[in-house]
């Protein structure tokens, strides 16, 4: 089922995209997951990661495939309302730029400079398990950030660290 996504106005599409960005959504829904997102060719590839994306050198985590998403959805926080497809909550944990190094139908290799992901990262298919079943790692040891990062929070706070958008995402 596809989604209809927030569109913005006055967003023109140049068709070079001359910095990538990511973007990590905590996501409440029927189960509470985290949605990594890279851009590639003016959209935004999406995995769904239940645990969150890996934190440490080593660290392995399980990500689904899921739709493209428009470019403008890295930019939503709010709440998809329900009775729509993913519905739940959805807030920003990172954003920044990334910078691919390899992007195949198998492996896909990337530095992210976000706000708590820092390092070299990567995302290997795992066909094994299914088309849209990949693995989610930290590819760099040592320190990969400038700062600590707290562990991913078991819950949304009560407050939320910035307002939440209004819209109806559909």
């Amino acid at each position: 089922m596809k989604t209809a996504w927030p569109h913005r106005t006055g967003i023109e599409a140049t068709g070079a995209q001359p910095v990538s960005h990511f973007v990590v959504q905590d996501h409440q829904a029927r189960t509470h997951h985290y949605d990594f997102r890279l851009e590639k060719n003016g959209v935004l590839k999406s995995w769904a990661v239940p645990k969150g994306p890996p934190l440490a050198w080593g660290e392995k985590r399980l990500a689904v495939q899921t739709e493209d998403h428009p470019r403008d959805y890295a930019d939503f926080e709010g709440t998809i309302l329900p009775g729509r497809y993913g519905a739940g909550q959805v807030r920003i944990w990172d954003r920044g730029l990334c910078e691919v190094r390899e992007w195949t139908d198998e492996r896909i290799v990337f530095v992210l400079h976000g706000r708590r992901l820092r390092g070299c990262f990567g995302l290997l298919r795992m066909r094994q398990l299914g088309p849209r079943h990949w693995l989610f790692l930290s590819m760099q040891r040592g320190r990969t950030r400038p700062h600590p990062v707290r562990a991913l929070p078991d819950h949304l706070p009560t407050t939320p660290t910035s307002p939440p958008n209004q819209e109806d995402p559909s």
